[in-house]
């Protein structure tokens, strides 16, 4: 029994990976050190489709897939490569905790170190935390909603350190009127950090647009993309003791804005153990290096890319990019 239960076991891992997907887009190389992330043969999967905004996917160890949002509907799902795609969270982002003038649910996405799903809110306005991943209905507890006792716009994507400090930044997309809007609470977009020493700090706000966020491999330097066709730039700070110093401009994607091609501005972004950023921007998602050089980029075929995340061992890079969730193979 044992036997006949490992080969069939065997042989549905192997159905699995024979699957085919449709394919999308190409990868533009800028430089051959692209050719040690990406090999020349690989193809860009359309693993599902049919979705309004999809963001921040996160690969979940335990349900051997990846959690993804779907912002204008307030729902999440989940793909894996055995069931394919299944609704996960509803709702995923707006409950009924803050005030909120249009329906707009999760964004970014990570995990920490206890397994928890931790999310950006934007209808909630606050960062939650998945009570329990066995459920009929989510439960969500508020890791931090207010900052000076006043709420957040929208939270919008996050980056967890070693310590269990969240980074995570606050434009004003979840928001009816972005700019002008009665729900406002604060003045700033801030990029803040939360720690459960010190609570919440603002760490910066000059950004107009500030988006995606992702930390260097040695935790002292804090990447925060710029999600605004007038300034589109992804910012480098140094990192230390809860605050941040030396601001400075990493990757200046001005250049590449101006080519009607490259659809998309700046959003998510994640930094792989080689030290090398994947940024969805300008083009699709931009691959550039730890001194700011653009290696080359995963285009998508006129799709504007929102977001990325690892599979396990960095075998896959998973893309949301409108109403996809695509996959690429990684060396």
């Amino acid at each position: 029994m044992k036997y006949s239960y490992l080969f069939a076991l065997l042989f549905a891992t192997s159905l699995y990976s024979q699957k085919e997907y449709p394919t999308i887009g190409t990868v533009e190389r800028l430089s051959d050190k692209i050719s040690t992330l990406i090999s020349t043969d690989a193809k860009i999967e359309v693993l599902a489709t049919g979705f309004h905004w999809s963001e921040g996917p996160v690969w979940a160890t335990h349900l051997q897939g990846v959690v993804f949002s779907d912002v204008p509907t307030n729902k999440a799902y989940l793909w894996t490569e055995s069931d394919g795609l299944q609704v996960f969270l509803e709702p995923s982002g707006q409950t009924g905790y803050a005030p909120s003038n249009r329906v707009t649910g999760s964004n970014g996405l990570a995990i920490d170190a206890q397994g928890n799903l931790i999310l950006c809110q934007h209808g909630d306005r606050r960062i939650a935390q998945l009570v329990s991943w066995e459920f009929e209905i989510p439960q969500y507890k508020t890791v931090v909603g207010k900052y000076q006792n006043q709420r957040f716009h929208s939270p919008n994507d996050l980056a967890i350190d070693s310590k269990g400090q969240i980074y995570f930044t606050d434009p004003p997309y979840g928001l009816k009127d972005q700019d002008d809007d009665s729900l406002k609470e604060l003045e700033e977009n801030g990029v803040y950090l939360w720690s459960p020493e010190n609570g919440t700090t603002l760490l910066d706000d000059s950004l107009h647009r500030p988006n995606g966020i992702a930390l260097s491999l040695d935790e002292k330097i804090l990447y925060v993309a710029n999600s605004y066709a007038n300034n589109p730039v992804i910012i480098a700070f140094d990192v230390q003791n809860g605050s941040v110093s030396n601001r400075r401009v990493f990757f200046d994607g001005t250049a590449l804005s101006k080519n009607s091609e490259n659809v998309g501005n700046f959003d998510g972004l994640k930094v792989h153990s080689s030290g090398n950023i994947f940024a969805t921007g300008p083009g699709g998602v931009l691959v550039i290096d730890s001194e700011g050089a653009h290696l080359g980029t995963i285009r998508l075929d006129g799709k504007s890319a929102a977001n990325c995340g690892f599979g396990p061992d960095e075998k896959h890079l998973y893309i949301t990019a409108q109403d996809i969730l695509a996959r690429i193979d990684l060396l």
